[in-house]
C-alpha cells in the first residue's frame, strides 16, 4: 500500500508542477463532446507527458511503460482527474491497441507500434462498426484481401470512427476468408490512413462538433506483417480490445462525472431549483448512483488484474452510460427554460446543453446498452441466446 501511495504523490506532484504556465489554460479542456478543444495544445501536453514517462504507466517496462501494479494506475488516473487535466488524446493507442498488440502481437509490431504510441507520435483510432454492423459487430462486410507483393487491399466503409480525422492508423476488423459468415473469417490490420484509397468524412453531431467520422477504403493497402494475430482470429482479438475498454482509465472518468454531479448541486442552489422535493431526489439518487458506480468499478479490477476484464464489465458499462445520459437531463431541468436557449450566435452551446446533447450516445458508442444486456445475459448468467429471425 505504501507504494501506492508514493506512486500517487509523485504523480499528483508532477501534475502540480507541470500543469502550469502555458499548460495552465488547458485544465478542463476536451472529453466527451469537447475534443475540438485545443487540440494541438492538447497534443503539445501529452508529449510532454510522455518526455517525461507518464504515458503508457500500466505497460511493461520493457514496451516502454512503468510497470504500474493496478492499484497505482487506480491511483494515477484518479489524480489526472482530481488534477481537471485536459482529455488524453492518445486513449485508443494507450488504452486499446498498446495492450492488444502486448497480448497478440508479434515481436515486430511491437517494436514498430508501440514506441510511437508511448511518445504520443503516432495516433489511432478503431475501425470496427460499419453502417448495417454497428452495434452487431459480428456483421461486418469490409474486406481485406492479399495481394501478390505482400500487401493487404481493404475495401469497405466504417462509421462512428472515433478521432479518424485527427488518426495516422486505423485497426480495422475486416473479412479475409470469401464466404465466412458472423464472427468467422474476421482479421484484424493495422491500417495506414495517409495514403490513396481512404477517405475520412467527419460527421457533424448534434453538439455541432465532429468527433465521429465515416472512413471509406477503396483499395487502401497494408502489409502482410500488419495482421494482429493469425488470420481468422479477428473475432477474439476484437473482443480483447473491447475487454482493455473497460480497463482502470474509467476510474478517472468517474472523477470528471463527480465534478459534473458538484457542478450541478452548485447550479441547482443558485437557480433555486434545489428547493423542488423532486429536483433534490434525483440529486440524491445520481450521488447514490455514483457510489454505485465507483464500488462496481473496482469489483471489475479482478478482470483487469487477470489481463482484460471479462464480460462482467458490461454491467459497469450500463450504469455509467445511463447515469451520465440522466444526469445531463437532470442538468436541463435544473437549468429550467434558460436551457434552451444557446449561448451565442450561431450555435454556441453553454457546458449543461453540452452534456445533454453528447450524453444521449453514451449508451450506444462503445456497445449499446442492449447489446450490454445480452452480453450479461448470455456470457455472465448462462441464459438462452437471443433467438435470431
Amino acid at each position: 500500500m505504501n507504494d501506492v501511495e508514493e506512486f500517487r504523490r509523485e504523480a499528483r506532484g508532477w501534475l502540480r508542477s507541470n500543469l502550469t504556465g502555458g499548460f495552465a489554460a488547458l485544465r478542463g479542456r476536451g472529453g466527451p463532446g469537447r475534443e475540438h478543444e485545443a487540440y494541438p495544445e492538447r497534443l503539445g501536453w501529452e508529449r510532454h507527458m510522455a518526455a517525461a514517462g507518464w504515458t503508457c504507466v500500466g505497460w511493461p517496462e520493457e514496451y516502454g511503460g512503468r510497470g504500474a501494479t493496478l492499484e497505482q494506475q487506480v491511483a494515477f488516473h484518479e489524480e489526472y482527474g482530481l488534477a481537471d487535466a485536459p482529455a488524453r488524446v492518445n486513449h485508443i493507442g494507450e488504452q486499446l491497441l498498446g495492450p492488444t498488440l502486448i497480448a497478440f502481437g508479434t515481436p515486430g509490431q511491437r517494436a514498430r507500434f508501440l514506441p510511437p504510441i508511448v511518445s504520443v507520435q503516432e495516433l489511432w483510432c478503431q475501425g470496427y462498426s460499419e453502417p448495417d454492423a454497428g452495434s452487431d459487430l459480428a456483421n461486418v462486410r469490409t474486406r481485406a484481401e492479399p495481394h501478390d507483393d505482400g500487401t493487404w487491399l481493404v475495401t469497405g466503409q466504417k462509421i462512428w470512427t472515433s478521432h479518424a480525422h485527427e488518426s495516422d492508423w486505423c485497426f480495422v476488423v475486416a473479412r479475409t476468408e470469401p464466404g465466412s459468415t458472423r464472427h468467422w473469417g474476421l482479421s484484424c490490420l493495422l491500417v495506414p490512413l495517409d495514403q490513396p484509397g481512404v477517405e475520412i468524412r467527419p460527421i457533424v453531431q448534434l453538439t455541432g462538433t465532429s468527433e465521429f467520422n465515416e472512413v471509406f477504403f477503396d483499395g487502401a493497402r497494408t502489409d502482410a506483417a500488419n495482421v494482429v494475430g493469425a488470420p481468422g482470429d479477428g473475432w477474439k482479438v476484437a473482443m480483447a480490445t473491447l475487454g482493455f475498454e473497460r480497463g482502470v482509465s474509467t476510474l478517472g472518468q468517474q472523477v470528471g462525472f463527480r465534478r459534473e454531479l458538484e457542478a450541478v448541486i452548485a447550479l441547482a442552489k443558485r437557480t433555486g431549483a434545489a428547493t423542488d422535493p423532486l429536483i433534490r431526489d434525483r440529486i440524491a439518487r445520481a450521488w447514490i448512483g455514483l457510489e454505485t458506480i465507483r464500488f462496481n468499478a473496482l469489483r471489475m479490477l479482478d478482470g483487469a488484474a487477470a489481463g482484460a476484464p471479462g464480460p462482467e464489465a458490461s454491467i459497469g458499462k450500463i450504469f455509467w452510460a445511463t447515469w451520465h445520459r440522466e444526469l445531463g437531463e437532470l442538468a436541463m431541468d435544473v437549468c429550467g427554460a434558460d436551457g434552451t436557449l444557446a449561448a451565442g450566435e450561431p450555435y454556441d452551446l453553454t457546458d449543461w446543453q453540452r452534456l445533454f446533447l453528447f450524453s444521449r450516445s453514451d449508451t450506444i458508442y462503445a456497445g449499446s446498452n442492449e447489446i450490454q444486456r445480452n452480453i450479461i445475459a448470455e456470457r455472465v448468467l448462462g441464459l438462452p441466446k437471443e433467438a435470431r429471425p
